[in-house]
């Protein structure tokens, strides 16, 4: 059963269209949720939330009605916002506690949960500072933290490694990604950060004026038309670069001086590390070719940007 479907999803705010007809099916795994501002991001979540009721259309979330029963699709539910919402004074223990108690735990067990969180999440005696004294990298961990504290099905994380180090951004995408691969709860992840996406994701949606312009698997965008593989060497490239010519191998040079070789045989491997040694070649790497995830999103962006449509809500 799908986590999300919607149907012809409309939102009006007075005059101003912010989701336009939306169809979307949101399968269980890591879902990336892209779009430049003004998208309709922030509505869409609200929506899923029960924040905000919609104008027309149909749906579920998490087998509940859109729209109604809010308050127990919110209870099944992690949701980190991209902007602070913390009570002065509290300790960073206190509030995960308290999102813990606000989802029904009695205060005990509620601690006890907030300090195994914590743990979890890296925190360790800084936990009991004020929380107004935190860094930016501690407050998202407090965030996800508060997310997550009551054990929901399902996460949505609205900008969650922003502000963060490269350090602790690489430990909070280990951690988002071991909430489904480990513990079988599937993420919505909102961010303007495309390399998180290329990370952690197995979906991707891609939302622009207020319409869903994409929504594929990440595996499948990254395919090329033809498979090429990215060959980077350290030296003796005109010999290794003949060589492979003579096995029909020809080859591009990147602006990074990398060689990009098209080629469907399955032995291309194994025949380029042979012609390496038989070289003298020291090889760096190989990967396949992958596209760019970013040439994807802006392409698609300046297509819905480039088509005519009425925002109007009395359209």
């Amino acid at each position: 059963m799908s986590l999300i479907s919607l149907e012809n999803i409309v939102k009006n705010y007075k005059t101003m269209r912010a989701l336009d007809g939306i169809d979307l099916n949101i399968e269980p795994g890591v879902t990336g949720l892209l779009g430049p501002n003004g998208a309709g991001k922030s509505t869409l979540i609200k929506l899923l939330l029960g924040l905000v009721k919609l104008t027309s259309g149909s749906g579920t979330v998490l087998g509940q009605p859109l729209g109604s029963h809010g308050r127990r699709v919110r209870n099944l539910i992690g949701y980190m916002p991209e902007d602070d919402c913390y009570i002065p004074g509290m300790s960073g223990v206190e509030v995960v506690q308290f999102a813990a108690c606000l989802s029904g735990l009695p205060k005990l067990e509620a601690l006890r949960r907030a300090h195994e969180i914590l743990d979890f999440c890296g925190m360790k005696q800084e936990r009991y500072r004020e929380i107004d004294t935190f860094s930016t990298g501690m407050r998202q961990k407090v965030k996800f933290a508060s997310s997550i504290v009551h054990d929901p099905q399902f996460l949505i994380l609205d900008e969650p490694t922003s502000g963060l180090d490269p350090e602790e951004r690489e430990a909070l995408l280990t951690r988002i990604r071991m909430m489904w691969t480990q513990l079988g709860k599937s993420v919505l992840i909102s961010t303007h950060i495309l390399p998180d996406v290329q990370a952690i994701c197995d979906e991707v949606v891609i939302l622009s004026r207020g319409k869903i312009r994409l929504c594929e698997s990440l595996e499948k965008l990254n395919q090329t038309d033809a498979p090429s593989y990215q060959v980077r060497i350290d030296e003796n490239e005109s010999e290794f670069l003949s060589a492979m010519l003579q096995l029909g191998f020809a080859a591009t040079t990147t602006e990074q001086k990398d060689l990009v070789f098209e080629s469907d045989d399955p032995q291309f491997g194994e025949k380029t590390w042979q012609t390496a040694l038989l070289t003298g070649t020291r090889i760096h790497s190989i990967a396949p070719v992958k596209n760019s995830l970013e040439g994807i999103f802006m392409a698609t962006v300046e297509d819905a940007t480039d088509a005519p449509e009425e925002t109007n809500a009395n359209s």
